[in-house]
């Protein structure tokens, strides 16, 4: 039986500026750095959850071109924003509620599209 995700790739150019920014701006902790031919394997954690966040070289026809979204949950929305704001991290929608919860959206180094969104 399937019992979680085990881990999501992150299609990244840079992989050095890629792990700046998620472990010192974004706040995840540097898992697994390994060499993986001429690229890195590097797996993130995030909070308790055990699903890895990795740090994938894109290729040359996809990745950071190509646009990846994701969501990751939080406990509180308008908390993370300021403290992933006052970190530096740059966000295309402030908070905002819905009928369904409330999110907020920032872009990474690479422009991927991140959603902070309530459990």
């Amino acid at each position: 039986m399937i019992t979680h995700v085990k881990f999501v790739s992150l299609p990244v150019r840079d992989q050095d500026e890629a792990l700046a920014f998620w472990t010192e701006k974004a706040g995840l902790r540097l898992l697994t750095d390994q060499p993986m031919g001429e690229h890195r394997w590097i797996e993130l954690g995030i909070g308790d959850s055990p699903t890895r966040l990795v740090l994938f070289p894109a290729q040359d026809n996809e990745g950071a071109d190509t646009p990846f979204a994701a969501s990751l949950a939080c406990d509180d929305v308008e908390a993370t924003y300021r403290q992933l704001g006052a970190r530096g991290v740059e966000f295309t929608q402030a908070p905002k509620k819905e009928h369904w919860g409330e999110y907020a959206v920032f872009n990474d180094s690479d422009g991927n599209s991140i959603m902070l969104s309530s459990r």
